[in-house]
């Protein structure tokens, strides 16, 4: 069935990509760099050979009339002369190739180093395979690119003598038929190169055609890596875990750091911290039950003061995360509570479990955490 999850339909993933390089599986044709360095030569060698045979000329113009006078000094300076000439001309050209070969494969993917592809493998001596390579795809392909190749060439070699026929009537000057020569054979060389790019960019092509067939996956494989790639979900719930564990035991650690602990008074439990420096009170620690009962333990250890207030408590706790600043509309009823526990602190009490000081039935209405803010209405609520 189509586009079942045992057919490769989907396109190969980051990773597979990058699998699918260690063992070489890039699209790559080793004839782009060689047909471009054949142009190169067609190109250049007519200039750097009118350069060389003109600087051989002078030289064995010196040498003729260095022979009236033979000296060792001025044959070897003749002789430094030539060997730079020609490092010069092998210089440019291997430059030149080089240059054309990092772009050729820059051009094809860039440089990749085919790790698995270089170890033994027994389905390499699976004869079956074997003939596969063989009589596939691949090799009709091959086969088809040799013969199309050859009679490019034989068009274009034709084409060019043809050209030249009537120059071989013995009347036209020998220079000028050498001339000539040259300027068909360039041509020549020229057109056959431009013509080797065509079919390495169509060689390239059925190649990476081919190659991404071959790295295709399924449907299955895609869910199968994506599972693996977002970790295990039972080590991730363990991650979890440990990150709220962490987290748990740093926001315990901080109450000893609060002004004063809100309770209700069992169940919800909410740390306060003011600082003037950083306006209005933050909360350093909020839970519920066992939490609640942890926060309550540790303010009891350190002498920080509980209040019971149970609005105000349910209030706090509902509408912020630890390390946040409580609704500006709870500013007045928080004060009122600090401002009896800093009172008790500069007589010098500390800790224990107080009713709160407020005398106000009501507070303003503040959003839960995550919802928008809406219109404050102020809602009764008792102790």
């Amino acid at each position: 069935m189509s586009g079942s999850s045992g057919e490769k339909t989907e396109k190969p993933t980051e990773r597979k990509r990058k699998e699918s390089r260690k063992e070489g599986q890039v699209p790559r044709t080793q004839e782009l760099g060689a047909w471009a360095t054949v142009l190169l030569l067609a190109l250049v060698m007519p200039s750097l050979m009118g350069r060389e045979i003109g600087a051989l000329r002078d030289l064995l113009g010196r040498a003729l009339r260095t022979a009236e006078q033979p000296s060792i000094a001025v044959a070897m300076q003749l002789l430094r002369d030539g060997l730079l000439h020609c490092l010069i001309a092998l210089v440019v050209l291997g430059a030149g190739i080089m240059v054309l070969g990092v772009a050729g494969a820059v051009a094809q993917g860039g440089f990749f180093l085919a790790t698995k592809a270089v170890k033994p493998k027994w389905s390499k001596l699976n004869p079956i395979q074997g003939m596969k390579r063989i009589f596939g795809g691949q090799a009709l392909w091959e086969g088809a690119k040799m013969l199309i190749k050859s009679s490019l060439v034989g068009i274009l070699v034709y084409a060019a003598v043809r050209s030249m026929l009537p120059l071989l009537g013995g009347l036209v000057p020998i220079s000028l038929v050498l001339e000539m020569v040259g300027d068909h054979a360039q041509a020549l060389i020229r057109n056959i190169a431009l013509a080797g790019l065509v079919m390495a960019g169509a060689d390239y092509l059925m190649t990476r055609r081919r190659i991404g067939k071959q790295t295709r996956m399924t449907k299955d494989e895609v869910r199968r890596e994506h599972k693996q790639s977002e970790g295990d979900p039972m080590l991730k719930s363990a991650r979890r875990s440990r990150a709220l564990a962490i987290s748990r035991n740093r926001m315990l650690a901080d109450v000893s750091t609060a002004d004063v602990v809100l309770v209700n008074p069992t169940h919800v439990a909410v740390a306060l911290r003011y600082e003037p420096e950083r306006g209005a009170p933050r909360v350093v620690a909020r839970g519920a039950g066992a939490i609640a009962a942890k926060i309550r333990e540790r303010a009891a250890e350190h002498d920080v003061p509980l209040v019971r207030d149970v609005p105000l408590a349910r209030a706090i706790h509902s509408s912020t995360e630890v390390g946040q600043e409580i609704p500006a509309e709870l500013f007045a009823a928080v004060a009122h509570v600090l401002a009896f526990v800093i009172s008790r602190r500069t007589r010098g009490f500390k800790g224990g479990t107080h009713r709160s000081p407020r005398r106000e039935a009501e507070l303003p209405a503040v959003p839960a955490i995550g919802r928008r803010r809406k219109p404050s209405t102020p809602v009764a609520a008792g102790r």
